[in-house]
């Protein structure tokens, strides 16, 4: 009996696809480089072209792709790389720093895309298994397995939102906006950070779970703005202590610290 994941690696994969981003940096900017005096006697600043690479994710069969804020940041020239190869310049519909999603739109000129159907993250455990597609340093595609490590992780250092989800499957640089997807082929999140004291996978990879990003989704190709619901108070977790000086067996929940005006 053989176990592969190869069937659902060439369902998703297609629709897995590279970012590539250039940027124009002015090297040794001085207050007066745009005085004409100055700029003749000294010349004008020097201009260096940044290229830097990411993932993406098709999740709309007329070109709408999504991946992380931080890899198109600031960027000039956006470039979309499909599986079979195909170029594509891309128009960046929506940037939120706050969720780190970004969502790009190729024109394909009619040409149907392949895509990965969102999963259902309210459903997403701990112990499941998952896939991470991407590509790590610009090697090519590559697919690392594991499972959901965490759910809810905050303090990630990319979001103040506490919803991450933790992976094992190792994600390196590169893998940034590309797809984690669980055995039935559906994108469950956006793989987006690492914990790592040397720059390579340490086992700690994060995702922004599929639920928020169908949000920004949705919000960029319907609205092209993001509303955001506020609940209007403050919580924090119960610890022990809490529990027990309110005569609790034991920490569950959270406790209302502050209820704001109007809120």
């Amino acid at each position: 009996v053989e176990l592969s994941y190869a069937p659902l690696v060439k369902k998703v994969s297609p629709a897995v696809v590279n970012v590539y981003t250039k940027k124009v940096v002015r090297q040794n900017v001085s207050p007066f480089a745009n005085d004409p005096i100055f700029r003749e006697f000294f010349g004008a600043p020097q201009e260096r072209v940044q290229n830097s690479l990411g993932s993406g994710v098709i999740v709309s069969d007329d070109g709408v792709i999504v991946t992380n804020n931080h890899v198109v940041a600031d960027a000039d020239e956006l470039l979309v790389v499909l599986s079979d190869r195909r170029e594509y310049e891309a128009e960046l519909i929506l940037a939120d720093e706050r969720t780190d999603l970004a969502v790009l739109r190729i024109d394909t000129e009619g040409d149907p895309l392949p895509t990965v159907q969102y999963g259902d993250t309210r459903d997403t455990e701990v112990g499941d298994i998952v896939l991470a597609i991407g590509n790590p340093f610009g090697v090519g595609q590559t697919v690392t397995s594991g499972i959901i490590s965490a759910t809810a992780r905050t303090d990630v250092g990319v979001s103040d939102y506490a919803f991450f989800l933790q992976t094992d499957a190792a994600v390196n640089p590169g893998n940034s906006g590309g797809a984690l997807v669980n055995t039935k082929g559906e994108l469950v999140g956006i793989n987006s950070a690492i914990f790592s004291r040397s720059g390579g996978s340490n086992g700690i990879g994060f995702a922004i779970p599929a639920e928020m990003v169908k949000r920004v989704v949705d919000a960029a190709v319907n609205e092209g703005r993001i509303v955001r619901p506020w609940l209007g108070l403050k919580a924090q977790s119960v610890t022990y202590d809490i529990a027990k000086s309110q005569g609790m067996n034991r920490p569950v929940g959270v406790m209302v610290t502050e209820v704001f005006d109007d809120g």
